[in-house]
C-alpha cells in the first residue's frame, strides 16, 4: 500500500491543519494534487484488498469535492484490475471540478460506468465504498446525501469510508443529522481529530492511515493538535530498578477513601497501586471499613481515621495521596478531603473527592484530577451531554479552572495540562464501562507517582497502561470484564520498556 504505515502516527491534526499539510505538499514541495489523489485511490484499494481478499464486486459512492476524485481513483484501479464496479454518481458529475473532474474522466476513459444515484437503489455487492464527503461538512446532511448515507448504512454490507465517514464532523466527531457506518476507515495526510471525538468510534470501524508519501519537512511545518499515547512515553518514566533497590526507594503512597459500604474502591486502588510498582502502600479508611481492606490485599498497611488529625502522622510519611475512592460525602469525608488539601503533596483526586472539589473550585497544580463525564459536568458547572459534546472542550477547561493535569475519562480519554498539552488514549474498550475501573485508574496513577516522574508523564502513562491492561483483559469477551481483571496485566505494561 503506497505511503501506508503499519502503525497509526502519534500527531493528530485539526481539518484546517490538514488542509494546510496538502497545499505545502501541494504549492511548495512541487507534488501535483491529482498524483496525491492517485496515491490515495491506491491506498484505499490497498485497504480494501487486505481487509477483504475475497472481494470481487465493489459499488462507489462518489460525491463532491476530493473525496469524490478519491472514489472515482479507486473505482479506475479496481477496473483495472479486473474488479466488477458499480460507481454511483450521488453528486452530477457536470458539478465535478478540479482534480474531481479528471479522476472521473480517467474512470470514463478506462471504460468505467456510473449510474446516477437513487435512493431505492439495490446493494449487494461485496463492499460498498464511502467516497460522499470529505472534510469540508459543516451541516446537517440533506437531499440525495442523507439518502445516499440511509441508504449505505440500510444495507448491511462492509463499507469502506476514504479519510473520514460521511455525516461526520471532522473536527468535533459529531454526527451531522446521519453518519455512514463504516466497518474500516482509510484517512489520509493526517490523522483527523474527528476521527477520535464525539460519536467517531461508533462509525469509524477500524482506523488505517496513508500519508500518500509526502515528505516530513510539511509535518515539520505544521503543529499537532493532540497526540496519542504510545508505549514509548513508558521507557522514560519507569526506568529499569537498581539492583539495591529496596521497598523505601520505590516510593510510598497513601490512599484515603473507603467509607462504610464501600470498603472496596480503596482496595481495588491500593492492589493497583501496588502492581504499578509503589513500595509501601498505606490506606486511611473509615475505622469501620478497616477489616474487608485488610480482607482483601494483606500486603496493604490499613489505618482506622476517625479524625483528620489521625490522617497527619501518615501524611508525612508518604510521596504522594490518592483522595477519593470510596470516600463518600460525610461530614468523616469532608474532613479527610480538607486535611489532605493542606498538605502540600501530589494528589490524585477521584469518584467523591472531585465532587467535594466541585463545591469549592480550588487551584492547584500539583494534582491530577480523573473524573469521568459526569463529575466533570459537575466541576464545569454544566450537564454532562455538554460535556460529551465537546470532550476536548472540557479537557482544556478543566485543566483551564482547576490547575495540574485533567484526565478525562470515557471512551477517547484525553489527558490535558492545557489547550497546547493534549493528549489522547485510543486503546480500551465498552467492556471496562463498569464499576470499579476508575477506581483501578486512580491507584495506578498513584503507584507511578510515587515512583517519580513529573505528573502530566505519569497521567499519560497511567492512562495508557489502564486502557491497554483492559484490552488485554478483554481478550476472550467484553462483556463480564471487572475491575480486578486487569490486575493480572499491570505488572506486564509496567515491566515492558
Amino acid at each position: 500500500m503506497k505511503g501506508a504505515r503499519a502503525e497509526l502516527p502519534k500527531a493528530i491534526y485539526t481539518a484546517e491543519q490538514v488542509r494546510r499539510l496538502d497545499r505545502i505538499a501541494i504549492d511548495e514541495l512541487g507534488i501535483p494534487g491529482y498524483e496525491l489523489m492517485c496515491r490515495a485511490g491506491e491506498a484505499a484499494l490497498g485497504a480494501l484488498r487486505s481487509r477483504w481478499p475475497d472481494a470481487r464486486r465493489l459499488a462507489i459512492f462518489c460525491g463532491a469535492g476530493n473525496n469524490a476524485g478519491d472514489g472515482y481513483v479507486l473505482a479506475r484501479l479496481a477496473h483495472e484490475r479486473g474488479l466488477e464496479v458499480r460507481a454511483v454518481a450521488v453528486v452530477p458529475t457536470g458539478k465535478l471540478g478540479g482534480d474531481a473532474k479528471r479522476a472521473w474522466q480517467d474512470y470514463q476513459g478506462q471504460g468505467g460506468k456510473v449510474e446516477a444515484f437513487s435512493p431505492d437503489c439495490t446493494l449487494s455487492e461485496d463492499v460498498v465504498v464511502d467516497g460522499l464527503l470529505g472534510l469540508g461538512l459543516g451541516r446537517e446532511l440533506e437531499g440525495d446525501l442523507l439518502a445516499a448515507v440511509q441508504r449505505i448504512n440500510t444495507a448491511r454490507r462492509p463499507v469502506l469510508a476514504l479519510d473520514i465517514p460521511t455525516g461526520l464532523h471532522a473536527d468535533t466527531g459529531l454526527v451531522l443529522g446521519a453518519a455512514v457506518v463504516a466497518e474500516l476507515t482509510i484517512t489520509f495526510v493526517g490523522l483527523k481529530r474527528g476521527l477520535f471525538l464525539g460519536a467517531a468510534l461508533d462509525y469509524r470501524g477500524t482506523l488505517e492511515f496513508s500519508d500518500l508519501s509526502i515528505p516530513a519537512q510539511a509535518y515539520d511545518r505544521v503543529p499537532v493538535c493532540m497526540e496519542r499515547l504510545t508505549p514509548e512515553i513508558l521507557k522514560g518514566l519507569l526506568p529499569p530498578r537498581a539492583r539495591t533497590a529496596h521497598k523505601g526507594t520505590n516510593g510510598s503512597l497513601l490512599l484515603v477513601g473507603g467509607a462504610p459500604g464501600m470498603s472496596g474502591a480503596i482496595r481495588l486502588a491500593a492492589e493497583a497501586a501496588f502492581r504499578a510498582g509503589a513500595g509501601l502502600v498505606r490506606v486511611a479508611t473509615h475505622p469501620d471499613s478497616v477489616d474487608s481492606v485488610m480482607a482483601g490485599r494483606a500486603e496493604v498497611m490499613c489505618h482506622g481515621t476517625p479524625t483528620p488529625e489521625a490522617l497527619e502522622s501518615l501524611l508525612v510519611v508518604s510521596d504522594a495521596v490518592v483522595l477519593g475512592p470510596g470516600l463518600g460525602q460525610s461530614d468523616w469525608a469532608k474532613r479527610a478531603w480538607a486535611q489532605v488539601l493542606a498538605s502540600e503533596l501530589p494528589v490524585i483526586v477521584d469518584a467523591d473527592g472531585l465532587n467535594l472539589l466541585s463545591e469549592t473550585r480550588q487551584t492547584r497544580e500539583n494534582w491530577i484530577l480523573t473524573p469521568h463525564p459526569g463529575e466533570a459536568a459537575r466541576l464545569l458547572r454544566t450537564d454532562t451531554a455538554s460535556v460529551q459534546a465537546d470532550r476536548l472542550g472540557a479537557a482544556v477547561s478543566l485543566a483551564g479552572t482547576y490547575g495540574g493535569v485533567a484526565v478525562l475519562k470515557g471512551a477517547g480519554t484525553l489527558v490535558a495540562t492545557g489547550v497546547d498539552s493534549i493528549s489522547l488514549c485510543d486503546r480500551g474498550n465498552p467492556g471496562m464501562a463498569t464499576a470499579g475501573m476508575g477506581d483501578v485508574l486512580a491507584g495506578l496513577l498513584g503507584g507511578l507517582a510515587v515512583q517519580g516522574g513529573d505528573l502530566q508523564s505519569v497521567a499519560q502513562a497511567g492512562v495508557l497502561i489502564h486502557a491497554a491492561c483492559g484490552d488485554a483483559a478483554a481478550a476472550s469477551g467484553e462483556r463480564g470484564l471487572l475491575a480486578g481483571d486487569l490486575m493480572a496485566h499491570i505488572r506486564k505494561w509496567v515491566n515492558s520498556h
